[in-house]
C-alpha cells in the first residue's frame, strides 16, 4: 500500500471535510464516549458480584495501557503517519467491540485483563490518536474549530451511555448490558471508518508542503518534554475521577439512575468545554487555553472535599465536564503548534503512551488510597496536586508557534 499522497484539488473538499468530521465523531462518540466511559459504570457490579476491590476493578485498565502502550503506541503513530489512519481505525473498532462483548461474562481475573488488553489495543487503533491525525490532515486555518467539532463524539457519547446502560441494566441485567454496547460500538463506528478515502497529509489544494520535522529533534526538545509531563497530569487526574465518579456516587447513596444522571451531566457539559475551548484555541495562544484547563480542573475537585450542601455534585459535574470537554482536544492542537502536522502520528503516539500510563495508574492510585482510608479525601488531594504541578508544567511552553524551536 502506498503512503499518503495528497488529493487533487476538487470541488468535493469540503465535503470530504465534512465526512472526516463526522467520521471522528462517530469514532470518538463509540470508541471513547460509549467504551471508555461506559465501562465505569459496571465497576460496582463487578465489585458486587465478584468481590474484587476497586483497585482491581480500575485496575484492567492499567495492565491494558501499560501492556499495549509502550509496545505498540510507538508502532502505530508510525503506522498511521505512513499509511494513513482508515485500516488501524477498523481493527480498533472491531477490537473494542469485542472486548466490551468478552468483559460482559469475564467472571475470572485472566479474561478480565484479557479483554482489556483488546480494549486498550482498541483504543490506540481506533480512538483519539487516529482521528487527531486524521482532524489535523484535512484542516489548517479552522483545525481547533474543526478538532472540537469531532470532540464533541466523546461528550455526546459519555453523555447517553449510563443512560442507556441504566436503562438496559434495569431490564437485561449487567451482563447482556455491557454486550450490547460493545455490538453497538461497532456498528455506530465501523461503516464510517470503512468508507474514508485515502486524505492528505495537507488539505486537498494545499500547495505548501510542511516541512517534516525528525523525530529525533522533537524528542531532543524540552518542548515536547513539558508538554508530555503536563499532559500526563492532567489526563492521570480527570482519569481518577472518570473512573471512580460513580463508585464515589454510590458511596453517597445515590441510585444506579441518579449516578446515571451525574455522569450524563458531566459528559453534556463537555461538550460545551470542547466548544468553547476549541473556540479560544483558535483566538488565544493554546497554552493559555491549557493552563485555563488545567486550574479548572484543580479547583472544582475541591468541591468535592467540603460539606455536602444542595446542588454540590451538580455544579461539580457542569464545571468539571468544561475542563474534561477541553482537556483532551487541546493536547494535539498544541503539538501540532510545535512539531507540525505531518509528524503528529508518532508525537502524539508518544504522548499518548505516556498519557495512557497516567490515565491507567491514577484511577489504581486512588483505588488503593481509598481501599486503605475507607474515604476518597486523600486521593482527592492528590489529584488537586497533580494539576496543579502540570500547570507549572504547561506554563513554560512557548507562547506563539515562532516560538517553538
Amino acid at each position: 500500500m502506498s503512503a499518503y499522497s495528497p488529493q487533487p484539488d476538487t470541488e468535493t473538499q469540503k465535503s470530504s471535510q465534512s465526512y472526516i468530521v463526522a467520521t471522528a465523531f462517530l469514532s470518538l462518540f463509540a470508541l471513547v464516549g460509549f467504551a471508555f466511559y461506559g465501562l465505569p459504570f459496571f465497576f460496582d457490579f463487578m465489585t458486587k458480584e465478584y468481590g474484587w476491590s476497586r483497585t482491581v476493578v480500575t485496575s484492567g485498565n492499567a495492565v491494558g495501557k501499560l501492556l499495549v502502550g509502550p509496545l505498540f503506541g510507538f508502532i502505530a503513530g508510525w503506522l498511521i503517519d505512513k499509511y494513513g489512519p482508515r485500516r488501524l481505525m477498523m481493527a480498533g473498532v472491531l477490537m473494542m467491540g469485542t472486548a466490551l462483548v468478552g468483559l460482559s461474562f469475564a467472571s475470572t481475573l485472566s479474561l478480565f485483563y484479557l479483554f482489556y488488553i483488546f480494549n486498550a489495543l482498541g483504543y490506540v487503533c481506533g480512538g483519539p490518536l487516529p482521528c487527531q491525525v486524521l482532524i489535523s490532515r484535512w484542516f489548517d486555518k479552522n483545525r481547533g474549530k474543526a478538532m472540537g467539532i469531532a470532540y464533541l463524539g466523546i461528550g455526546a457519547g459519555g453523555a447517553v451511555v449510563p443512560l442507556i446502560a441504566a436503562s438496559l441494566e434495569k431490564n437485561l441485567g449487567w451482563h447482556n448490558s455491557l454486550a450490547i454496547l460493545g455490538i453497538l460500538v461497532v456498528v455506530i463506528a465501523f461503516p464510517m471508518v470503512f468508507f474514508i478515502k485515502g486524505s492528505s497529509a495537507k488539505p486537498p489544494g494545499d500547495k505548501k508542503q510542511e516541512p517534516t520535522v525528525p523525530v529525533k529533534h522533537i524528542l531532543t526538545n524540552r518542548n515536547f518534554y513539558l508538554l508530555g509531563i503536563g499532559s500526563m497530569c492532567a489526563i492521570g487526574v480527570v482519569g481518577g475521577i472518570n473512573q471512580h465518579l460513580k463508585l464515589f456516587l454510590r458511596d453517597l447513596n445515590y441510585s444506579q439512575t441518579e449516578a446515571a444522571h451525574v455522569i450524563s451531566l458531566v459528559l453534556l457539559s463537555s461538550l460545551v468545554g470542547r466548544v468553547l475551548m476549541g473556540w479560544l484555541a483558535d483566538l488565544i495562544p493554546r497554552k493559555y487555553v491549557m493552563i485555563l484547563i488545567y486550574l479548572t480542573v484543580a479547583s472544582v475537585i475541591s468541591l468535592l472535599l467540603v460539606p455536602d450542601f444542595t446542588g454540590r455534585i451538580y455544579i461539580f459535574a457542569v464545571i468539571f465536564g468544561i475542563g474534561l470537554g477541553g482537556d483532551y482536544m487541546i493536547i494535539p492542537l498544541m503539538a501540532g503548534d510545535l512539531f507540525g502536522v505531518r509528524t503528529l502520528g508518532r508525537t502524539m503516539g508518544i504522548i499518548l503512551v505516556a498519557d495512557g500510563v497516567a490515565e491507567s495508574t491514577f484511577p489504581m492510585l486512588l483505588g488503593a488510597l481509598y481501599d486503605i482510608n475507607r474515604s476518597y479525601n486523600m486521593g482527592f488531594i492528590v489529584l488537586i496536586c497533580v494539576a496543579l504541578a502540570g500547570t507549572l508544567f504547561i506554563s513554560f511552553l512557548p507562547r506563539k508557534k515562532e516560538e517553538k524551536a
